[in-house]
């Protein structure tokens, strides 16, 4: 081993200024048999970096060659597997594990030791030792290869030293002088040793001549110690007064350090007070505003306004931890909690009391508004009251109880003032409905029967004394639908609308009517709108909640609504009966008053989505259109009742029925009311129905007539196949009406009716495509239920139509495209 450590030392480590200190022979645990030495190693150039190297022997030849080298500062622990036994492997951790199995347990140790040292001298022990003899670490190497190895060449390193240039040259020298100093290495050491004995010898006698320079110096020395004596003792007592002086600057210091903490301490203590005093305290004005303060004058309401808003913010204040125990805390707690309940109190009574005075002086107010079609105002009543709204927020947040009480006691009052309110209105607007029918038929009340005429005379006393009312609504409704029999049966179908004497009358009536209906509807409007306006602000129910509420809470802003919504529903709850009312009051004057109300309410109820389409008028206008929707549908299809149970004189041959000039008439009136009209849409629907039922009428009428008798003789109990033998329904009979209506004559009178029908419809195309087209369905299907009729009642008669129904298509078509 000793000639391989010096043959890597000469190969490999000295040509690049490394000295070999320890090595070992090693091979990888675990795999095929592969030998190599790992060496640790010293760099001879300061500062001294140590290496663990690998070396390998080459397979081609004899000398070695460095593999692998690691530092020794990245080996982070030795692993020796077992420290009791012996045992050759162990595992090296640099920046990953590697295991080695040693030739020997001592080599191993031996390298282990040297590691050790390295690590104790070069490393600060970093490396750390695992599974290593205790022992091992402790004591030296042993003696032997190993310790010439492992320790000596350290020691070696630490105690060699370079000759420096003048040595070099003086041993130079010397060897010049001895011609034998190479030749003969002997024969120079034994003369430089005899020099040398003669050199010590000289040192002696030197060192023995100068023994008076000794004693002297030896005095001097002597001397030297007593002053070193005298000057430790007085450094001794320098160093007790220090140690005094240190003791007393300890007691200093600790002395500032309290007062520093004690500055500190007051510092924050005077902070607390600070905010105490700032976020907890309410002036005396506050407080006599809060105890006894006018809540009757504008000053006085400023004044307890601000006094809540500062008694808020003092209750609300966040207090810090430990705030709470202090007793002027809690008394202050205390003194806020009875001035909020005291100032809620005086604020709730205060405000009964304005809710109550105020009705009496709206009630007053009352009378002047009964002669005339108007509601009373209340905007004095709410600007009064908005004074009080910054005051109502405070009870909302501070005394929720109260507030809701507040909340119902104003809608329990709102409420019976407005159902007096809106009933006296109401009855107002039924007296004038009542007496638009009184005004208009004026000329026609002397043909009516003495009952009529005692109704006449009791309904212009109520029309006469608007300004003083008497009696009540039931006793009205009862005299308006009395009095609307016998106008329906003068005015309200398209069978009399041709009567051209009452025309003018019944128009100018229905403009009267719809005047009161508009003038209804428009005090209605702006009462609720305001009234809602005001409930939101004064109780603060925002309908428009701003940014940061809706952030904070998403389910406020639908609270706040539904609140309003209900508070609008208690105070009003009449509106919807009363006009309800109204509208069954004007549909039984006159049936053709739902054309009026449907436009009227659809334009209002329009207005009021634009404005807010959730609230309370909205609501309500759109469930009353619904009923006039309803009204106008029943007044479209009682005209076509009619028409289909008109009975003309068999005497009249050659005429107008009546029923079609009536639908002229309503086409004018119609037209003339829907005009611009949001609702446009329904009286289109309206003309489909109707002139369906009047071409339905017009067309093929005597057949019509003849046809409705047979089977009336059918639903009476005679057999189909039996009724040619009736005299009336005879075929001589049937063959009679069917000759009456040639395909010449139903095609002209087809084209006239197209005529009336684009007269009167509005201007848009399709809309009489539609009709014309449903025109001819009805037709088409009135003919084959015809032909059914003479197939089953007349069989084997062979008497057919004087037109087929390929006839009356081609008739439909020509007349639409020849206009």
């Amino acid at each position: 081993m000793t000639a391989i450590k010096h043959a890597l030392q000469r190969d490999i480590f000295t040509p690049n200024d490394e000295r070999l200190l320890s090595i070992v022979n090693v091979c990888k645990a675990g795999k095929k048999k592969k030998n190599c030495f790992l060496c640790a190693t010293v760099t001879t150039e300061r500062p001294v970096q140590v290496r663990v190297v690998k070396v390998k022997k080459s397979d081609k030849g004899d000398f070695y060659k460095r593999q692998m080298a690691w530092e020794l500062r990245d080996l982070a622990e030795v692993d020796a597997k077992d420290a009791s036994k012996e045992n050759p492997e162990f595992d090296l951790h640099f920046e990953k594990v590697y295991r080695w199995v040693a030739s020997s347990t001592a080599e191993k140790n031996s390298f282990i030791s040297c590691i050790w040292k390295l690590n104790q001298r070069y490393l600060r022990k970093k490396v750390e030792f695992v599974n290593v003899s205790s022992q091992l670490l402790e004591e030296s190497v042993p003696s032997g290869e190993s310790q010439s190895v492992a320790g000596g060449d350290e020691d070696a390193l630490d105690d060699y030293q370079e000759l420096n240039a003048r040595e070099e040259q003086d041993i130079e020298g010397m060897m010049e002088v001895c011609e034998y100093a190479i030749s003969n290495a002997e024969a120079f050491a034994e003369k430089l040793s005899r020099e040398l004995q003669v050199l010590d010898g000289a040192n002696i006698q030197s060192i023995m001549a100068s023994e008076k320079q000794v004693n002297i110096l030896m005095q001097l020395l002597d001397e030297a110690l007593s002053e070193v004596d005298t000057i430790e003792g007085k450094l001794s007592s320098y160093e007790e007064m220090l140690q005094s002086v240190k003791e007393q600057m300890d007691q200093i210091s600790q002395s500032n350090r309290l007062i520093q903490i004690s500055n500190t301490n007051n510092g924050k203590l005077l902070d607390e007070i600070q905010f105490l005093v700032n976020y907890m305290d309410l002036s005396k004005g506050h407080i006599r505003a809060l105890q006894d303060g006018d809540l009757s004058s504008p000053k006085g309401i400023e004044a307890c306004i601000n006094a809540s808003e500062a008694l808020l913010q003092c209750m609300n204040v966040a207090l810090r931890p430990g705030h709470e125990k202090l007793m002027a805390v809690k008394q202050q707690q205390h003194l806020f909690t009875e001035l909020r309940d005291t100032f809620a109190r005086r604020l709730t009574n205060h405000l009964n009391n304005v809710f109550v005075h105020q009705g009496h002086d709206q009630s007053s107010t009352l009378s002047q508004h009964t002669a005339e079609l108007t509601l009373p105002k209340h905007s004095p009543l709410h600007r009064d009251l908005l004074r009080y709204a910054k005051l109502m927020e405070w009870l909302k947040n501070t005394q929720r109880e109260k507030y809701d009480g507040l909340s119902r006691t104003y809608v329990d009052y709102m409420t019976r003032l407005y159902e007096r309110e809106i009933k006296d209105f109401f009855e107002v607007a039924k007296i004038k409905m009542a007496g638009t029918t009184k005004e208009g038929k004026g000329n026609k009340f002397a043909t009516l029967p003495r009952k009529e005429s005692a109704l006449k005379q009791e309904t212009e006393s109520l029309h006469g004394s608007s300004g003083k009312l008497t009696g009540s609504t039931s006793s009205l409704n009862k005299l308006a639908v009395q009095g609307s029999s016998s106008r329906r049966s003068q005015s309200s179908s398209l069978l009399d609308m041709g009567n051209m004497s009452a025309s003018d009358l019944d128009v100018a009536d229905r403009t009267k009517f719809d005047k009161i209906f508009e003038q209804v509807l428009s005090e209605l409007e702006p009462l609720c709108l305001a009234e809602q306006d005001f409930i939101s602000k004064f109780f603060k129910l925002q309908q428009h909640p701003t940014l940061g509420e809706v952030e904070s809470d998403g389910g406020v802003p639908s609270r706040q609504k539904d609140m309003v919504r209900l508070m609008m529903n208690k105070i009003f709850q009449s509106i919807e009966t009363e006009l309800n009312s109204l509208i069954a009051l004007g549909d039984k004057i006159d049936s053709f008053h739902s054309l009026y109300m449907l436009v009227k309410m659809s334009h209002h109820v329009w207005t009021a989505q634009n404005v807010d389409p959730a609230s309370y008028l909205s609501t309500t206008l759109g469930n009353v259109l619904v009923t006039v929707k309803r009204n106008f549908d029943k007044c479209i299809s009682g005209q076509i009742r009619q028409m289909e149970e008109v009975k003309i004189s068999k005497k009249s041959k050659v005429g107008i029925l009546p029923f079609v000039t009536g639908f002229e008439e309503f086409a004018e009136l119609a037209e003339t009311i829907f005009r611009n009209a949001e609702r446009r849409g329904d009286l289109d629907k309206a003309y489909v129905k109707l002139i369906r039922a009047v071409f339905m009428n017009v067309r093929l009428y005597a057949l019509q007539h003849f046809f409705e008798g047979v089977e009336a003789r059918v639903a009476q109990g005679v057999r189909e196949e039996e009724v040619s033998y009736q005299l009336a329904f005879n075929k001589q009979e049937l063959r009679k009406v069917i000759k009456e209506y040639p395909g010449k004559e139903v095609k002209k009178g087809l084209d006239n009716l197209y005529k009336k029908v684009d007269k009167h419809l509005c201007e848009e195309e399709s809309l009489l495509q539609v009709v014309w087209h449903s025109m001819q369905d009805e037709f088409i299907r009135q003919y084959k239920h015809f032909e059914g009729l003479i197939g089953r009642c007349y069989p084997g008669s062979g008497i057919t139509m004087e037109f087929t129904i390929g006839d009356m298509l081609e008739y439909f078509s020509s007349i639409a495209q020849s206009h």
